[in-house]
């Protein structure tokens, strides 16, 4: 950006000693044009050319990073499986199971701290929406997305979860590794304690929060504007597992959490986790800088508001040089 301006004024210059000659006699128009001063002229194109440099070092964003914030962060890596199945949408926890385990896990994004997270969400099929990352707002947008329409298939398969789950740490570990399970606990998976053992085995933690009630609620189908009926014509009522789910975190050394409100849900789970054995994640933290663009461009400011006043005449308070 700098070279053509360089280039320009260079022409410029010629151009008008090539002007000037042409009008006519040389004495005759330095004696006319004696109130010009190419000096101050020089000056004017000098403050625009470095004011330009300096908002190019502003738009570079020089920086160096705060003391304490290195990168090389401790935390453990985190999966939270979310069920994003037909009974979610139960209203015994108002407004429904679904809305109330999307906002536990985003109060639980938000004080996540030096860990990192990943997203799988489940029904009838379990799907990996966010691998393994520090991005609270990636992981926000993702929770706010999780729904039934995320998985075509219907049903509760909490096993295939957790096996996805599994496969999305670090399988060479045998620690700092836990998922999280959001769920009412309707598992129709057999392969669940199976998967459990893997999980044991490869020293995953699964912490488990149960949404709903044990007297549960019929699951309302917003496309039948109705609730959900079985083959006979009753309303289908889904009741919290409570059991499954407190199996499930005993098994790996977990603990199980029933869901009474966001914040005492997720500051229990954070609680867990702060527990765990912390590994280092070089690199993978968010480092905090001191930033100077906005010095660089205060200057430049200064600079062109200085180029303004600067006039091309010589004048006897403002002159700069013949």
């Amino acid at each position: 950006m700098l070279i053509p301006l360089v280039i320009m004024f260079v022409w410029v210059l010629r151009w008008k000693k090539k002007v000037k000659k042409q009008i006519g006699d040389e004495e005759l128009v330095n004696a006319l044009t004696t109130d010009y001063s190419a000096k101050n002229y020089n000056y004017k194109f000098l403050a625009v050319a470095i004011a330009l440099l300096l908002c190019i070092l502003g738009a570079a964003n020089l920086r160096t990073p705060k003391a304490g914030t290195t990168g090389n962060r401790s935390g453990v890596d985190v999966m939270v499986a979310l069920d994003v199945s037909n009974s979610m949408l139960a209203q015994d926890v108002k407004p429904n199971r679904l809305e109330r385990a999307k906002q536990v896990l985003n109060k639980i994004t938000d004080k996540m701290g030096n860990n990192r997270m990943g997203i799988v969400v489940f029904a009838g099929q379990a799907f990996l929406q966010m691998p393994l990352t520090t991005d609270i707002a990636a992981a926000k947008l993702y929770i706010s997305n999780a729904s039934p329409d995320a998985v075509p298939t219907q049903g509760t398969v909490i096993g295939d979860a957790l096996t996805l789950c599994n496969a999305s740490l670090d399988t060479k570990e045998k620690k700092y590794k836990a998922i999280i399970l959001i769920s009412d606990g309707e598992d129709q998976d057999e392969k669940a304690e199976q998967t459990l053992q893997i999980l044991q085995d490869n020293g995953v933690i699964v912490h488990t929060i149960g949404i709903g009630s044990p007297e549960g609620a019929p699951i309302f189908d917003p496309v039948l504007n109705d609730y959900k009926k079985d083959e006979t014509g009753n309303t289908v009522v889904s009741k919290l597992n409570e059991k499954d789910l407190q199996m499930i975190a005993a098994k790996t050394g977990g603990e199980y959490h029933l869901f009474a409100n966001a914040d005492d849900a997720a500051n229990q789970v954070i609680a867990s986790l702060d527990q765990m054995e912390k590994k280092q994640i070089g690199g993978t933290g968010v480092r905090v800088y001191d930033s100077f663009f906005q010095w660089f461009l205060l200057a430049a400011v200064i600079l062109l508001l200085l180029e303004t006043i600067i006039p091309e005449r010589k004048m006897k308070w403002f002159s700069w040089g013949k």
